[in-house]
């Protein structure tokens, strides 16, 4: 019986050297092997449409567009891919937001050489990967429910919003903007016109401000 050929792997992350030493845990493996590798998360989704991957390891924090934004993205246009997120963030909110854009696993990158490999196999297996701690707050968020508590606040503002703010805090141009995401720069104008109103901020540096606060950019 022929072996199964191994598990193709994109791997995005900003930070060249993550990537490196990532790429060193994952081909390091007879069943895992690297086929693209992408700098933020827009080239993620160009590059997991083009290399047919079947897994997709996306950092959170990324240029252009989040690993988040390019998981939910990602799960509109692959669904047969699978997703997980990487990433140096031990936070609730994140994780809860990865599940929710479509990742099925979510892997801290400081127990990445214990616990990623796992994880990858796990996701093409179609089965979750939750890191201990993340347990802890599925626990707490199913006490909550239960008692009600609700789920996680609705987000203030629209994906395509979102996208918007990210790049306009990153210091991209309406005409810029528009091209990333094939609209016309009067459409990015009326949305970030919106996004101010919303978020009852006056300027680009209290956007700014507000998309550190929320995760999109690097401060």
């Amino acid at each position: 019986m022929s072996a199964r050929p191994p598990i193709r792997v994109l791997l995005a992350d900003d930070h060249t050297l993550v990537r490196r030493g990532v790429r060193l845990i994952l081909d390091g493996e007879p069943d895992l092997t690297v086929v693209a590798e992408a700098g933020d998360g827009a080239e993620a989704v160009a590059a997991a449409r083009a290399t047919q991957a079947d897994l997709a390891v996306l950092d959170v924090a990324m240029p252009r567009m989040t690993g988040l934004q390019a998981a939910r993205e990602l799960s509109r246009r692959l669904p047969e891919l699978r997703i997980l997120i990487l990433t140096m963030y031990d936070n609730e909110q994140y994780f809860f937001e990865a599940l929710k854009a479509g990742a099925c696993g979510y892997v801290l990158k400081s127990v990445a050489d214990r616990d990623l490999v796992e994880a990858c196999r796990a996701a093409v297996r179609d089965e979750p990967f939750i890191y201990p701690g993340a347990e802890r707050a599925l626990v707490r968020s199913y006490l909550d429910r239960l008692h009600g508590g609700g789920g996680l606040p609705e987000r203030p503002i629209t994906e395509r919003e979102e996208e918007i703010l990210k790049l306009v805090a990153e210091g991209h141009t309406s005409k810029e903007i528009g091209e990333l995401l094939f609209i016309s720069a009067k459409t990015v104008e009326r949305h970030r016109a919106n996004l101010l109103q919303k978020l009852g901020v006056r300027d680009r540096l209290e956007l700014t401000r507000y998309a550190i606060r929320a995760g999109l950019i690097e401060p």
